[in-house]
């Protein structure tokens, strides 16, 4: 991108970035046909994204394929078109919270099972649930395919209303793992969906789940804290290296 006001910082790492992203969703199977989609905002004065344009499979994806798109959705660098729903979700939930500098929002097999289910929630069952303790919200209300302004504001008033929270169910519909680098949302949807498939597995058995104790869970999660934005970028690395 020429940057002609000197304002802007290189946003090719974030393509970068931001495309890999999307391939490993499709390597890990997180995706869903060609309707999910993943965000970025730009560094800058401006209010500039990077999003997935519609039509292209997810293994498909190039740094240049993504759109560069500014705040009303209008794309200014790219070919093709933002799907309606990626427009009102993203842009909304980015402006709900600025430390999100990237938004990742997929509708993955396990993680989506347990949105399906009355007052379905991810239980503190095992380690790797205990990493979003504390970081989880619920929207627990369907409100229909976010074609609307109104209905991606709504989707993003829980963003805004938890400031501290990272990953979303949004129920009957999918999740929304957000973050302040495309390393650390990736890593956190990588993570609730392993997650969220040991839940299912293990309930599938039919035996009552062995819930961690409540001070166990907290230092769990600290644990993860601790060394998150280290171990998301070293993990990330590594998986760039499969696509």
């Amino acid at each position: 991108m020429l940057d002609k006001s000197g304002h802007l910082k290189s946003i090719q790492q974030d393509r970068e970035d931001l495309a890999a992203a999307i391939r490993l969703a499709a390597y890990f199977n997180l995706h869903e046909g060609i309707c999910n989609h993943f965000s970025v905002q730009c560094e800058g004065p401006d209010e500039l994204y990077l999003i997935n344009a519609y039509g292209w499979h997810w293994t498909e994806m190039t740094p240049e394929r993504l759109l560069l798109i500014d705040g009303n959705g209008k794309v200014l660098e790219g070919e093709g078109e933002v799907e309606a729903s990626a427009r009102n979700i993203h842009i909304s939930s980015h402006r709900a919270n600025p430390r999100h500098k990237a938004i990742l929002h997929v509708h993955m097999p396990y993680a989506t099972s347990i949105s399906m289910l009355e007052g379905g929630r991810l239980l503190m069952a095992h380690q790797t649930a205990c990493r979003f303790h504390g970081r989880i919200a619920y929207e627990d209300k369907f409100g229909g395919i976010a074609v609307t302004e109104e209905e991606g504001q709504r989707i993003a008033q829980e963003a805004k209303d938890n400031a501290h929270v990272d990953c979303f169910f949004l129920a009957n519909h999918g999740v929304v793992c957000s973050g302040p680098s495309v390393a650390q949302a990736f890593d956190d949807l990588y993570y609730l969906e392993r997650a969220a498939k040991q839940q299912v597995l293990a309930q599938s058995t039919g035996q009552e789940l062995k819930i961690i104790p409540e001070e166990t869970v907290e230092l769990t999660a600290q644990q993860f804290r601790a060394d998150f934005e280290l171990y998301a970028g070293k993990h990330f690395d590594a998986l760039k290296r499969l696509v």
